[in-house]
């Protein structure tokens, strides 16, 4: 059983390896990371189509080099990697190596783990086999990182320069500031560290979507009653009342969903409405058929505004998307998603019937066991 390559090379026996390909009718071509395999000389027998293309070398050129010659690798310190690794003539114990950043000439950076086929175990190394994978998904992952860090950076300096201004002032100069002016200014400082504490709220939220650690604490929940509750606490903060209607087609089932993440959905979808739309903002609270055509129900929210681009439909649920210069961090709508899935549930966006966005999540049921 060959592991073969488009290359054509005369390639030698890989138990495991090619007993899986062969199965399925594969090749070493066909696997979605480099493969480079070298024989009990060290000489390169494999080197496939994807190796070929994160390493920019061509197979015919490099089938039958010694391996440290075909992969000249240095690490970040600019010592050769198979110096220091020295596979064939290393410890006999040593299995492998675990991946790490290398760098190929000219500086392109790749991501190596090699693993020590052996005869027997402490025999000599029968095969070499190295597995490479290109660093666009790690760099990705670390703009990311970055675009967070820059994002929080800036979305906390400006209510902090606040806090520490007009707390700085009131301890400097409070005998010289009327009542009024006392209060107006402790008022913008508790509003600032309340806009704090909310985006902290928010990078505590994201880092549980991203591990997998989002918690739902289910209790009932009257979802018709929530949106009201988030409708009148809009009206209060000076949103024209004429700009909401509400609609609620029943009977609706009970649902058991965590009632603050519930508030957390409404709380963004709403905002986003009011903030990026226009006109009547229109919710509608009905049953429906959640994703495994169980009872679920759905939450609807329209807007008349100039509504999502097409071209942008795709990147809604992103981090920092951002529908408008309207403000926000472009981080609601990427964690509304987090929580709908912790429910179990989905969430749509579209365009509404007349124009503007609209935003459409089901959550199921999800009644406990005991009640089933």
């Amino acid at each position: 059983m060959d592991v073969r390559t488009t290359g054509g090379s005369a390639d030698h026996a890989l138990p495991g390896w090619s007993q899986i390909l062969t199965e399925y009718g594969l090749t070493a071509d066909d696997l979605p990371d480099g493969l480079v395999v070298a024989d009990e000389s060290g000489r390169v027998i494999c080197f496939n189509t994807a190796a070929a293309r994160i390493t920019a070398l061509r197979p015919p050129a490099v089938i039958g080099l010694p391996i440290e010659q075909a992969l000249p690798l240095e690490d970040l310190d600019g010592r050769r990697w198979w110096t220091i690794t020295d596979p064939y003539r290393g410890l006999a114990t040593r299995t492998g190596q675990p991946e790490r950043n290398l760098l190929l000439p000219g500086g392109r950076e790749v991501l190596v783990s090699a693993k020590y086929v052996r005869t027997h175990p402490g025999g000599p190394v029968h095969r070499l086999v190295v597995a490479l994978r290109g660093t666009e998904a790690r760099r990705r992952t670390e703009r990311s990182h970055a675009e967070l860090i820059a994002t929080v950076a800036h979305e906390l300096r400006s209510p902090l320069t606040s806090v520490k201004g007009f707390t700085a002032t009131l301890l400097a100069k409070w005998e010289r500031f009327t009542e009024d002016q006392k209060k107006l200014m402790l008022e913008t400082v508790d509003a600032d560290a309340n806009r704090i504490t909310r985006l902290i709220a928010e990078l505590l939220d994201i880092s549980r979507i991203d591990s997998g650690r989002l918690e739902v604490r289910r209790q009932p929940v009257d979802i018709a009653a929530a949106v009201q509750r988030h409708v009148d606490a809009m009206v209060a903060a000076g949103q024209r009342a004429d700009r909401f209607a509400v609609r609620v087609g029943g009977p609706l089932p009970a649902l058991w969903a965590d009632p603050d993440k519930i508030d957390q959905i409404l709380g963004n979808l709403l905002e986003n409405a009011v903030r990026h739309g226009e006109g009547t903002v229109t919710i509608e609270v009905a049953p429906a058929p959640s994703k495994d055509q169980t009872e679920g129900t759905a939450v609807t929210v329209s807007d008349e505004g100039p509504g999502i681009p097409e071209e942008s439909v795709s990147r809604v649920f992103t981090r920092f998307w951002r529908g408008s210069k309207r403000g926000g961090t472009g981080l609601g709508l990427y964690i509304v998603k987090g929580i709908v899935e912790a429910h179990g549930g989905t969430i749509t966006v579209g365009r509404a019937p007349g124009s503007g966005a609209q935003f459409r999540f089901i959550l199921p049921v999800g009644a406990p066991a005991f009640m089933a």
